[in-house]
């Protein structure tokens, strides 16, 4: 059941000024994220959709699902999409402490930063060959949930990461949620800028197979193109 509406108001945004909510732009592109993966049965598929409309997008990833599918990781990477920090171990900010929130956060990140060292001492010749490895190291995050306690947000912006929120919310993961409904609750409010969100797990699956190329089709059609959050 729906709480939080699809399109986040303005005023939440307000109140949480030093999140990013949407990227300030008046050209045509949307921001598509995708939260809890990478997951077997569904990221590849993701990925491969995204590539038929030529798209980018930005994942962000559970630590633990890193270390359980690297291969599945590595593909997101050679995609050339964008990378954000999810928690290892999926957290709820407001059940655990400040320290073993943030310490959960940090154990992703050095996954995070290991695998983009070895990357770009590995890379040759290629289209990364103009990056430095701090192009790489980004620091994205989002809270599961969208929940955390001021306390642990403050620490994390301490830390340097850019705490990325949403524009839109599918409610892909919704089981009560038709895909009509889905669909409909992107393409009715989505516009230049929104960053919208998608969860490649075998929860949303359902929802998600139905709706992401329909929303890459209804927007590439319209002029738009989909972008990482880099």
């Amino acid at each position: 059941m729906k709480i939080i509406p699809a399109k986040t108001p303005d005023f939440v945004k307000t109140l949480f000024p030093n999140f990013i909510w949407n990227i300030d732009t008046k050209n045509k592109a949307l921001y598509l994220t995708f939260d809890d993966g990478p997951t077997p049965e569904i990221t590849d598929w993701v990925l491969q959709t995204l590539k038929d409309y030529d798209a980018k997008a930005t994942f962000f990833c559970i630590g633990n699902n890193i270390e359980k599918h690297p291969e599945i990781f590595q593909n997101i990477i050679d995609e050339g999409h964008s990378i954000g920090n999810h928690t290892y171990n999926h957290l709820k900010g407001w059940k655990h402490t400040t320290t073993d929130y943030i310490k959960d956060v940090e154990k992703t990140q050095r996954h995070l930063n290991s695998k983009f060292q070895t990357l770009n001492s590995k890379t040759q010749d290629s289209q990364f060959d103009n990056l430095e490895f701090e192009d790489w190291n980004l620091k994205l995050f989002r809270p599961p949930y969208g929940k955390f306690k001021s306390k642990q947000s403050k620490q994390i912006q301490e830390l340097d990461y850019k705490i990325v929120m949403w524009d839109v919310l599918s409610y892909d993961w919704d089981q009560s949620v038709s895909e009509e409904a889905c669909l409909k609750n992107v393409t009715s409010v989505a516009k230049e800028g929104s960053i919208i969100v998608f969860h490649d797990s075998v929860k949303a699956s359902r929802n998600l197979m139905y709706v992401l190329p329909k929303v890459l089709e209804y927007y590439s059609a319209r002029g738009f193109v989909f972008k990482s959050l880099s």
